[in-house]
């Protein structure tokens, strides 16, 4: 009877005093990046409703290049206009940062979504079907693989444009990521990004059962590691009597000061404060494909649309370690001491064993699946630094890698027999010989993979290494190092496959792309050679950009 009366005096107290509560402030100009993708990826929507299906492929691509350009552009003139140095704050009613690392990591993202878009767009790769060009993706995803109405959709000469909207959907969730300020849009972003990343990795048109037991893998594990964060998110909650980072932050270093009567039996209890913090980071590391929490990762790389799976390698990863940079520098500086050395063991062990079980891998698309989990260890080693020099080596080595990537997962796509894609490491046999040119390119991503002078790789593990020494952690250097060596191995392996063995008469071919993919994979090739030979300029800026608004 009482909690009826308290909850009649609630409304009549509300209902009596209108007009009291506050509306929210937001900024829309500043947060115009990631409202301009989202708003794209609703009308990408209302176009997949209203248009004819034959005007469809031409207008989500250019609404979807468009709106990426458009954010990029929106990042640019906020970052002229002070927002990443002097201006850096905290908007939406304390829900984003707007700082240097921000848009430093907002621009890579939309960089290299715009690139990946590219080779979603691609259609000349396959042979035409029933006279009508095709893609990477089921005409008809919703029905049974080789049934009669995927061949029927086949015939038809369906496209399935609707990868264009899910694609911003997900590029949209990673924007706000690394912007979040508070665990609750955290984990909204979390699953605003990966939603839209476990439908697209169903959609392949080829090895269509492959391509859904990896989308069924990414979701079962993704939706665990979703619901240790929550929970995580949950524990800290309890510890702080608030979700924003700069309240928990100031928790863990003052105490308590003005305890919540609702929550004073928990906050400034310790045991929530370690648990609810390590639950939140294994969420962030499965993302990042760190070990042991990596096990979706070569599954995933393989079974998804290869377009899809070099938008994933580069775009994600970018999303979650700035994610994980803010957590860590913002939230938990206070408690370096007991996290660093968990994050040492984790850098270490993601480092060798990327690097060890690499070397036994028989497809390409698993190698380079494990190639990204060493280097989440690298990268680990400039996020341990807690220093301006770690945050900026590890933004450099981001931009300089997702383009790596990217490039790679595109020349894969060139390589094909009859089956479709030949990502048999055998079948890559002699391609020096059959396309130089191809091959050649490819040779430059996995000298950049290997950290080899004069390319991208070098300068972002110098960079993330030195920042690691000078913190003191030179004996994670130095497993570092050791873990490049066992990498340089499997890299060269391929280069020396392709260039000094004979090619089968039975060999794979590679394709002849359009504009976009060829597009794509020199812009990979560009970045590359230009962040090799002349990194000052982009380490500068990355400098410029390291520091965190709390």
């Amino acid at each position: 009877m009482s909690s009826v009366a308290s909850v009649h005096s609630l409304w009549t107290v509300a209902h009596g005093a209108p007009g009291k509560i506050p509306a929210p402030h937001i900024e829309y100009a500043q947060l115009s990046p990631t409202l301009i993708v989202l708003g794209a990826a609703v009308l990408g929507v209302v176009v997949e409703a209203f248009v004819p299906r034959r005007h469809r492929y031409y207008s989500q691509l250019l609404l979807t290049v468009v709106a990426l350009a458009a954010g990029f552009a929106a990042v640019i003139g906020l970052a002229a206009g002070g927002f990443g140095s002097a201006k850096a704050h905290i908007a939406a009613m304390g829900a984003l940062a707007v700082d240097g690392p921000a848009l430093f990591l907002q621009g890579t993202i939309l960089l290299v979504s715009l690139v990946a878009v590219f080779t979603f767009a691609e259609r000349r790769l396959d042979p035409a079907a029933h006279g009508k060009h095709v893609d990477s993706f089921a005409a008809q995803p919703a029905a049974v693989p080789g049934g009669a109405a995927e061949q029927a959709a086949v015939k038809a000469g369906f496209t399935t444009t609707e990868v264009f909207p899910i694609a911003l959907f997900a590029v949209g969730g990673m924007l706000v990521f690394p912007a979040a300020n508070d665990l609750l849009t955290l984990f909204i972003a979390l699953e605003v990004f990966s939603l839209p990343l476990y439908i697209l990795c169903a959609l392949a048109r080829r090895q269509r059962l492959l391509s859904q037991e990896a989308a069924v893998k990414y979701f079962l594990l993704g939706a665990f590691s979703s619901a240790f964060l929550l929970f995580g998110v949950a524990l800290l909650y309890g510890y702080a009597g608030t979700v924003t980072y700069a309240g928990i932050a100031e928790v863990i270093s003052d105490g308590a000061k003005q305890i919540d009567p609702a929550l004073a039996g928990t906050m400034g209890n310790d045991a929530l404060l370690l648990i609810g913090a390590a639950l939140v980071l294994m969420g962030l590391l499965f993302k990042v494909g760190a070990v042991p929490f990596h096990m979706w990762t070569p599954d995933v790389y393989q079974g998804a649309p290869t377009p899809v799976t070099g938008f994933m390698a580069a775009a994600t990863k970018v999303a979650a370690f700035g994610a994980l940079l803010r957590l860590l520098y913002v939230v938990l500086p206070g408690m370096r001491w007991d996290w660093q050395p968990v994050m040492w063991g984790v850098a270490i062990i993601t480092m060798l064993g990327g690097a060890i079980v690499a070397i036994t891998q028989t497809d390409i698309k698993r190698l380079l699946a494990y190639s990204s989990i060493a280097h989440a260890g690298f990268i680990l080693a400039g996020v341990i630094a807690t220093s301006e020099e770690g945050i900026s080596s590890v933004l450099f080595y981001l931009a300089a890698y997702s383009f790596v990537t990217l490039g790679a997962f595109a020349v894969v796509t060139l390589v094909r027999d009859a089956g479709g894609e030949a990502t048999q490491l055998s079948k890559w046999a002699g391609l020096g010989r059959r396309s130089p040119l191809v091959a050649a390119v490819f040779a430059v991503f996995l000298l950049a993979f290997a950290g080899i002078p004069l390319t991208s790789g070098f300068a972002g593990k110098f960079a993330v290494f030195k920042a690691a020494a000078q913190s003191g952690a030179g004996w994670l250097v130095v497993v570092g190092v050791l873990s490049s060596a066992i990498a340089a191995f499997f890299y060269i392996r391929v280069i020396v496959l392709m260039f000094f063995q004979e090619p089968k008469a039975d060999g794979p071919t590679v394709a002849v792309p359009s504009p976009l993919t060829t597009t794509a994979i020199a812009i990979g090739v560009a970045v590359t050679l230009v962040l090799g030979l002349a990194p000052q300029y982009f380490l500068d800026l990355a400098g410029q950009a390291g520091v965190f608004v709390r």
